[in-house]
């Protein structure tokens, strides 16, 4: 099978979309498949002509690559490719649509609003809060602001990344991530940054966050049906990874899902596979299935 590894793209996440897509082209490679990486260039058409793949797996993060518009792309094409279709990826890259189709299905979200003009009257009051652009990933522009100066600030510089920004309530409480693989719900794994805040740099750099499974086995079962039912409510396909804040109360909240979770060395979705005995290049044999 010839299968074409698309990474990079033109998102504030390239760096960590190349990271993911050499290890999926590393793996596709070990695994016998005729692998070709391609960057998304303006000859992207030209070339996925020219190669003529089997497949297409889509290894790029944020916009470009996870909103929806490289799938309808393929689709127009023709060319088969792992992951969401167009709807659901373009829905759950907009975090503020996403939690308007979650709130709806009864799943229970963070309080927000979204503002889409720096001029725009800001209606909250409420903090501590987090500021953070509407639809980028890998905590881009994420923002933890105590007073309306320091939310306005954050908002100008989260409208550097996007049209439109989030400003929601923060919620006191650890970080929880649930991965969906083929329909089934993984091993739950706790975030402990070391900084407290689970940021860009907390993500990818080695020793900074603490990884663990949850043991609560209450929490554990109630978490894979929330997020079972997220990945089936924003329609999604093959895989996602489903955020979490969990109160001392034990109360959770859901705070995003992510259409294509990373594949580097620290990502969550790979590790939580690994739980369950699936190693990398099963994974992504799965995947291609």
């Amino acid at each position: 099978m010839k299968v074409v590894v698309l990474m990079g793209g033109r998102s504030a996440e390239r760096e960590i979309s190349i990271k993911s897509g050499q290890a999926v082209l590393k793996a596709l490679q070990e695994l016998g498949y005729e692998a070709i990486a391609l960057d998304l260039t303006e000859d992207l058409c030209e070339k996925l002509r020219e190669i003529e793949p089997d497949r297409v797996f889509i290894a790029l993060h944020g916009p470009y690559g996870e909103d929806g518009r490289l799938q309808g792309f393929l689709d127009i094409l023709g060319i088969p490719y792992v992951g969401s279709g167009v709807l659901g990826s373009s829905i759950a890259m907009d975090k503020d649509i996403t939690k308007k189709v979650l709130a709806f299905h009864g799943i229970r979200v963070p309080k927000w609003v979204c503002v889409r003009d720096e001029k725009e009257e800001l209606n909250w009051d409420s903090y501590p809060a987090v500021v953070k652009p509407a639809d980028q990933g890998s905590s881009i522009g994420l923002f933890v602001v105590r007073n309306q100066k320091e939310t306005k600030e954050a908002i100008t510089k989260c409208f550097e990344f996007s049209k439109k920004v989030m400003v929601e309530e923060y919620i006191e409480g650890k970080d929880i991530t649930v991965g969906i693989l083929k329909e089934r719900a993984l091993p739950p794994i706790e975030i402990i940054p070391k900084k407290g805040v689970y940021d860009y740099e907390s993500k990818y750099t080695k020793g900074m966050t603490e990884y663990i499974f949850l043991e609560d086995e209450r929490l554990t079962k109630e978490l894979q049906e929330i997020a079972l039912l997220a990945h089936r409510s924003l329609e999604l396909k093959d895989f996602s990874r489903v955020d979490f804040r969990v109160d001392e109360n034990g109360i959770y909240y859901l705070l995003e899902v992510n259409t294509i979770p990373g594949m580097t060395e620290l990502s969550l979705f790979p590790m939580a596979c690994k739980k369950i005995g699936l190693e990398f290049k099963n994974l992504i044999n799965m995947l291609l299935s």
